[in-house]
């Protein structure tokens, strides 16, 4: 069902300066919504925790666990696990997704190796996948954590390295390890903000600069599909 009038903002938190919305943003810009960030670890996230209409909770290079040292995870996992208890519609990507898993019960652990670059995901044949438009579509990874499943949770995706890749909790929560909302055009950020990341690693940074040329217009392309799906398919 399409989100009511007075819920046409979508808020976002943000847990890293250039991990924004990327092309989600123009996506619910041309849906009609407003789109408000928080930024996690300096704006108090309950209004966006709380909030009716769709919270999105984006990536990030900490970890969920590193509660010591980030504090502000504490209030955020505690929020996101009422948000989630109320069914109130919900994406994460990457780090959002690790914390949604968190706050479901599930495990969120180091994985066993980086994930970083463009590969297709294996998509789960389900009555309704919504990442049914992303079959044979390359998509950006970047993480080195990964999770469980959660209980009553759907698996909707995998790769070649890691099994969970995404899982919905019926219609209204989505979660994504891998990176939707890349815009072929800020990638640079990416390549900048992430570089003692991608040296350490061992990878390419003119590999993956060419990776996103080839691959990021299409993937832009069936992103749109994927949330006018879950958007169309909210119970709310």
């Amino acid at each position: 069902m399409p989100l009511a009038t007075h819920l046409k903002t979508v808020y976002a938190i943000q847990h890293l300066a250039f991990e924004d919305l990327g092309s989600l943003e123009d996506i619910f810009y041309q849906l009609g919504f407003r789109v408000r960030y928080f930024e996690a670890g300096v704006d108090d996230l309950s209004p966006a925790l709380s909030y009716d209409g769709l919270t999105v909770i984006l990536g990030g290079p900490i970890g969920v666990y590193e509660t010591e040292d980030y504090p502000f995870l504490v209030d955020e996992i505690a929020g996101l696990k009422q948000r989630l208890k109320a069914n109130k519609p919900t994406i994460g990507i990457c780090l959002g997704a690790q914390l949604i898993a968190l706050a479901l019960g599930a495990k969120v652990y180091a994985g066993h190796q980086k994930e970083i670059g463009w590969s297709k995901l294996d998509i789960k044949v389900l009555e309704t996948n919504p990442l049914a438009a992303l079959e044979n579509v390359e998509v950006l990874h970047w993480h080195g954590d990964t999770f469980d499943l959660p209980e009553n949770s759907t698996l909707l995706a995998s790769s070649a390295i890691y099994p969970n890749q995404a899982f919905s909790v019926g219609n209204n929560i989505l979660a994504l390890q891998f990176h939707l909302e890349i815009v072929e055009e800020s990638f640079e950020k990416w390549l900048i903000g992430h570089t003692c990341e991608i040296r350490h690693a061992g990878l390419s940074i003119p590999q993956l600069r060419q990776d996103n040329q080839a691959y990021a217009a299409q993937l832009e392309q069936q992103c749109r599909l994927v949330i006018h799906t879950f958007l169309d398919n909210l119970n709310i």
